[in-house]
């Protein structure tokens, strides 16, 4: 399997969140959060990370966070091993606090930093019950929330030396009015999640951003890494599967059937159009058979165990992908 694909470079800008265990709460208290927060200060000053935007939630956290010295896996690393290290202790616990690696989406700031900004700093109010409330009840929550950078943005007096606001505000219209509205529009006429728009789980990007990333990731990734710049293609669905039949001698239809005897390769095609086509997995269902999205996650999660009993299988996925990689 290829690794994870770390995008690192000077002054990139990264949307970063991890999630408590089983999902256990990350924070018992706000003296948890305060811990929480001295910790995330000090990694920021040793790393000489930047950052622009956060919210703590219950169970997770989001972080908007820029890298001057290309050093994202350091900084992340001493600061969740810093704060479990300070929750295990106060609790006389041991263990995993949060549920696996943090997960990083590289942000294209010219058009997405403000976006993604009024995404963070809107999370307390969409969980419920606070989303079912009026827009003004909204905003008294908002208002009153101090676990967020969004205070700052709002009244110059409640900023923290830890955050750096302008570059958000200038891609808002420059003033805190401004980015009132800004939030205000979000509250009343809704706004999409940038998730919708990320690429191949990797950036959250314009295209022409992404095809430059790609070019330039490309010569600096080890052999085992090379795999993971499949994120950044995108080929047509209809092409996947074409591809797909014809090289496992089935019919696309025969594949389509949802209690089809052709598992395995219906399987692939579902791994490969995740992969290469960057549909959502509720569309790849609705492509083959019409099975639920979370049969989709489980057909992959199959797959994976199926490649280890079956090398033919294996082989000829690798043919297919080596068929995709050059197109």
């Amino acid at each position: 399997m290829a690794r994870p694909l770390r995008i690192q470079f000077s002054h990139a800008y990264y949307h970063v969140t991890c999630r408590g265990n089983d999902p256990r709460s990350i924070y018992r208290d706000d003296r948890h959060r305060e811990i929480f927060w001295q910790r995330l200060r000090g990694s920021l000053g040793i790393y000489q990370a930047i950052l622009h935007a956060y919210v703590l939630m219950g169970n997770h956290f989001h972080l908007i966070v820029e890298t001057p010295r290309a050093n994202l896996s350091e900084f992340m690393r001493h600061f969740n091993i810093t704060y479990t290290g300070a929750f295990n202790r106060r609790h006389r616990r041991v263990g995993h606090l949060y549920q696996g690696r943090y997960k990083a989406i590289l942000v294209d700031k010219d058009s997405y930093l403000a976006e993604l900004s009024r995404y963070v700093h809107l999370n307390p109010v969409r969980i419920r019950p606070q989303k079912e409330k009026s827009v003004a009840e909204q905003w008294r929550v908002l208002e009153k929330y101090r676990w967020s950078s969004l205070a700052g943005y709002l009244d110059r007096s409640r900023r923290q030396l830890s955050v750096k606001y302008e570059e958000v505000l200038a891609e808002s219209g420059g003033t805190a009015k401004k980015y009132r509205q800004f939030i205000d529009d979000g509250l009343r006429e809704g706004y999409e999640t940038p998730w919708e728009k990320v690429t191949g789980q990797v950036a959250l990007a314009r295209e022409e951003f992404v095809a430059d990333l790609g070019k330039k990731m490309a010569p600096r990734l080890s052999r085992r890494e090379q795999p993971s710049v499949r994120a950044f293609k995108t080929i047509e669905p209809e092409k996947v599967l074409s591809i797909v039949s014809r090289h496992l001698k089935v019919k696309r239809e025969d594949m389509a059937q949802r209690r089809t005897v052709f598992r395995d390769q219906r399987a692939v095609a579902i791994d490969l159009l995740y992969r290469y086509s960057a549909i959502k997995q509720r569309e790849i269902g609705q492509r083959l058979g019409q099975i639920d999205y979370s049969a989709v996650s489980r057909e992959r999660t199959r797959l994976r165990e199926r490649l280890k009993e079956d090398r033919g299988l294996e082989r000829s996925l690798r043919e297919i992908e080596s068929i995709l990689d050059q197109r």
